[in-house]
């Protein structure tokens, strides 16, 4: 298995919607969170295929430009 890659936030703003689980996996480029900023729905995805290793945030939560959001294994 590689190296594990974190998802981060590349805004301030609000998590809007977690779009996957622990133990999911997902492909690259695949939506994984949604961010909410001044409105806009801004998706994150993955930077690479593999699985969800651990969800650190949780809908509703206040995020900051470089906060970890999912890390994948």
């Amino acid at each position: 298995m590689g190296m594990a890659s974190d998802c981060r936030a590349h805004i301030t703003g609000t998590v809007w919607k977690v779009l996957v689980t622990a133990g999911q996996a997902v492909e690259a480029d695949q939506e994984v969170v949604i961010l909410e900023s001044m409105k806009m729905e801004l998706p994150v995805v993955a930077p690479a295929s593999g699985t969800v290793a651990a969800i650190h945030v949780q809908e509703g939560q206040a995020v900051t430009e470089g906060d970890r959001l999912v890390t994948i294994e």
